[in-house]
């Protein structure tokens, strides 16, 4: 099941979204990108190293954001694409003229992440991959024991003034379908993850024209929908979306997904007769003592935003 697609995605269409130019982060990542490291008030664990996973799409303004509150964590960034990690670099390095280039180290932007991290942040990426159950295991992989991972992702409500736009007018759909976040839980806990907490916002954007909405999408992601128009519209076609855009869609609603769960540390075998060393049981001990503070203080900030 961890490499099957979403039933609406087509898998070749999310390559290519993937693999595509960029030279800016979108401003609603940006935006999702400041609200969720506000949630890493109510975390009380201070990572010494961490991963962006690709910051690029998910805001580079954000990262800046993050290493003000870890300035003394080690960071590495994941941009499984060579061009955009060559654009990552350069935007992230300092140029000669100032101090901080010589006095910080220079961030170390890579395909993979190469040893485990206390936590993995992923902002706005897994609503548009191709395989999100392997995508959750490779964040799973890529954290220590007791790490926690960071994410967020759109939401079934996601352009829901849209999709009655196109059904109106007899249209394939406007996009793929977005996940529930009770189901993002389940998967969660089916790669491995222990503890998940989510929770969602709805953000109403108001544009002054169709064109601008249209700009503010290209922006955002693709239609990764297996029926959307399998051919180029005329202009005719982009008229009459834009005359309806402007009587009937100038307000789009994002929903928001956000997403938190820690690496538990790996379960002890249990077998009809099992034999078990007592530095095994000690370990296993500490671990559960170590990690009752934090993640608990959490669930309980969040219970009482829901």
């Amino acid at each position: 099941m961890a490499h099957l697609s979403p039933p609406s995605v087509d898998p070749q269409a999310a390559l290519r979204w993937q693999c595509r130019p960029a030279v800016a982060s979108a401003w609603l990542h940006e935006e999702v990108a400041r609200r969720m490291q506000e949630r890493l008030d109510w975390i009380t664990c201070q990572p010494e190293n961490w991963v962006h996973w690709e910051p690029l799409n998910g805001g580079l303004e954000a990262h800046g954001l993050l290493n003000q509150r870890y300035p003394g964590a080690t960071c590495a960034l994941v941009e499984t694409n060579g061009a955009r990690a060559r654009h990552v670099e350069r935007t992230l390095t300092p140029p000669w003229w100032q101090a901080r280039r010589w006095l910080h180290a220079r961030p170390q932007v890579l395909a993979r992440v190469s040893q485990p991290a206390q936590m993995l942040w992923a902002n706005m990426n897994l609503h548009m991959s191709e395989q999100p159950q392997a995508l959750l295991q490779q964040w799973h992989q890529a954290l220590a024991v007791d790490g926690f991972l960071m994410f967020s992702c759109l939401g079934p409500d996601t352009l829901k003034e849209l999709r009655v736009l196109y059904q109106s007018l007899d249209w394939p759909a406007p996009s793929h379908e977005f996940t529930d976040m009770h189901d993002w839980g389940d998967m969660l806990i089916g790669v491995g993850f222990a503890e998940p907490v989510m929770d969602m916002e709805r953000i109403t954007l108001t544009f002054e024209s169709p064109q601008r909405v249209l700009q503010e999408l290209r922006g955002l992601g693709r239609n990764l929908h297996v029926g959307r128009f399998q051919a180029l519209r005329g202009r005719t076609w982009h008229a009459k979306l834009l005359d309806a855009i402007e009587k009937n869609a100038m307000q789009l609603t994002f929903e928001v997904v956000y997403g938190h769960a820690f690496k538990p540390a790996p379960k002890l075998a249990v077998q009809a007769q099992s034999e078990i060393t007592l530095d095994q049981m000690r370990a296993a001990l500490t671990r559960g003592k170590a990690a009752g503070g934090g993640r608990s203080d959490l669930r309980d900030s969040l219970n009482q935003h829901e």
